[in-house]
C-alpha cells in the first residue's frame, strides 16, 4: 500500500478536526483512527505543528525553499572557486 504524504496543511487541518473530536469525549486513539492515521503519527504531528496557523507553515515553506536555493547558490559558488584556483595553479 502507497503512503500518502500530507502538506502541513493538512495536517493542521487534520489536528484541528482531532482536537474537536477529542474535546467532543473521543480518546486520543479513537480521533487518531477517524482522521485517518496511526496513533504514533497522530502525536508526532501534534509535537511537530500542534499550535501552528496556516500563515505561519505557509511562511515556513516560503523559508525552506529561499533556504535550497541560497545553498544551491553557495554550493555553485564554491565549486567555481575551486576550478579558478585550479586554472590559477596551472593544473588545468
Amino acid at each position: 500500500m502507497k503512503r500518502k504524504r500530507h502538506t502541513p496543511e493538512e495536517i493542521i487541518k487534520k489536528l484541528r478536526e482531532a482536537a474537536g473530536l477529542i474535546a467532543g469525549g473521543k480518546t486520543a486513539e479513537e480521533a487518531a483512527l477517524q482522521i485517518g492515521v496511526s496513533v504514533p503519527t497522530y502525536h508526532r504531528w501534534k509535537e511537530q505543528h500542534g499550535g501552528a496557523e496556516k500563515s505561519t507553515v505557509k511562511r515556513l515553506k516560503e523559508l525552506e525553499k529561499e533556504n535550497a536555493r541560497l545553498k544551491k547558490l553557495v554550493a555553485e559558488q564554491a565549486l567555481d572557486n575551486a576550478m579558478l584556483k585550479e586554472i590559477a595553479e596551472g593544473k588545468w
